[in-house]
């Protein structure tokens, strides 16, 4: 072959490999895990943090430098919520490894905070960060840490609770304190135990995860609020609930102070997040919202299993959505991410390996610990590590005390199967190619003349030319 077409095979190849047989054998690695299918942390979530926390690093003192969030449109989400959520995400995942390797769990693996302490530092100064507050600020006012705001507060409380419970560094605690205070007073003290993540934005499942944060907060401040925690149940059953017994997506408080107005019933994205926290506030409760969302959420199409994002019939099966992100064939891509979590947390972890061993197959990973799709779903310019920071956290969720152990017993669906054909059926194919090109390229040289520069070559092929014409003849005679 001249050297154009070996330098362009040279680079088929690597392609080939980085593309295809990476991600192949990272499947392969996740398929072979037994923490996939049961207690445990998975090696995904061990690799996947140590890859992204220098990431993470960076990305957040850049972010913070740059000032952009203070020009950041008022309701874009992907600029304005996610950078924040990306920090939490980051940090919560970080405290539960910390916590396995504390219990011994982590099989060799190095203490996280050996190396992430500077992640963990910038995740929280950018939760802090004033400029990223802009756009909470031009909702709520200057007083956007005590009016309502629950959403945002709630991640304030998060990253505070992680960062502390982590480092021990109490700079934060009269914040965190205050917030904590604040918050469930303001939402014990309202009618239906319900405030508005936005002025007329009201998210019950926002309520609920603040409510847990809440109760999360106390393990770190010393503090109890488990009596609010009791009485905080009233906003999500009897008539706060769907028609379903569900945590409705969205409600409406403004019409009437004493009844909360159904704007959106349960969505999949919804119920998967709330779950991941109820199994530690009602026990008794979190096992029947489960069954029910499983039961009118749950669907397995024989290619893939899954939560769904609507209740069918409800809406379209295909479509995208800012919060659900891709819908196929009714599956909600973030229902079922965060899925993961919440099968894991309720141990349900006949959900959770369909729904791990869906993301290894999908998530396509590079060399270096880059998952392309859940990066390109993420805002490249302002929360490029959003999709991994969750998936992190989500495989690094155990079983809550107490709950039963469903154990896997499927095997891998279709999905998981053609992303095995995929990942090395491309190289199998490349190799079948290249393979064939060098035998023809050595068939060519060998049937060549030999063309050396001293013309003998040539004489020669003349000389066996004529050779043959006087032998035939002479043969012919003979017969």
């Amino acid at each position: 072959m001249s050297p154009r077409t070996i330098l362009r095979w040279l680079v088929v190849v690597v392609l080939t490999a980085t593309v295809f047989l990476t991600p192949g054998l990272c499947l392969l690695s996740d398929l072979r895990d037994p923490h996939l299918a049961t207690v445990g942390t998975p090696r995904r979530a061990i690799t996947m943090h140590r890859d992204l926390t220098p990431r993470i690093a960076t990305w957040a003192r850049e972010h913070v430098a740059s000032g952009r969030a203070a020009h950041f449109a008022l309701h874009d989400v992907p600029t304005t919520e996610w950078p924040i959520f990306t920090s939490v995400f980051y940090l919560m995942g970080t405290e539960q490894l910390e916590a396995a390797w504390r219990r011994g769990e982590l099989e060799g693996a190095p203490e996280p905070m050996s190396y992430a302490r500077e992640a963990v530092d910038a995740a929280r100064d950018l939760v802090l960060d004033p400029v990223h507050h802009t756009w909470v600020r031009r909702h709520w006012g200057d007083d956007y840490l005590h009016d309502e705001d629950v959403f945002f507060r709630a991640l304030v409380i998060s990253a505070l609770t992680s960062h502390l419970a982590l480092t021990g560094d109490r700079s934060d605690e009269p914040m965190l304190r205050d917030q904590v205070e604040t918050l469930a007073a303001a939402l014990d003290g309202s009618p239906l135990g319900l405030l508005n993540d936005y002025p007329h934005e009201c998210y019950p499942i926002d309520v609920l995860v603040a409510v847990a944060w809440i109760r999360r907060a106390d393990a770190v401040l010393g503090t109890d609020h488990s009596a609010f925690t009791d009485r905080a149940l009233r906003a999500f059953t009897g008539d706060q609930a769907d028609d379903l017994g569900l945590v409705r997506y969205r409600v409406d408080l403004n019409r009437r102070a004493d009844h909360a107005y159904d704007v959106q019933p349960a969505r999949g994205i919804g119920m998967s997040w709330v779950l991941v926290f109820t199994p530690d506030l009602w026990p008794t409760q979190s096992r029947l919202w489960y069954a029910r969302y499983e039961r009118a959420f749950w669907q397995d199409r024989g290619w893939a299993a899954g939560f769904r994002e609507y209740v069918p019939g409800s809406l379209p099966e295909n479509g995208f959505e800012i919060d659900a992100g891709p819908v196929v064939d009714g599956f909600g891509t973030a229902a079922s991410a965060f899925g993961i979590a919440a099968a894991r947390r309720n141990g349900r972890f006949d959900h959770a390996y369909a729904l791990e061993t869906e993301m290894s197959a999908a998530s396509w990973t590079l060399p270096g610990g880059t998952m392309f799709f859940p990066r390109i779903v993420s805002h490249a310019a302002d929360a490029p590590y959003l999709g991994e920071a969750a998936l992190q956290y989500f495989l690094t969720v155990q079983p809550a005390e107490g709950v039963t152990i469903v154990p896997a017993t499927a095997g891998p669906n279709g999905l998981v199967y053609f992303g095995l054909l995929v990942y090395f059926g491309v190289p199998l194919l490349v190799a079948i190619t290249l393979v064939r090109e060098i035998r023809r390229a050595r068939r060519r040289e060998s049937s060549a003349p030999d063309r050396r520069p001293d013309g003998h070559g040539a004489v020669d092929l003349a000389r066996g030319r004529v050779e043959r014409e006087v032998r035939e003849p002479v043969d012919v005679g003979l017969r």
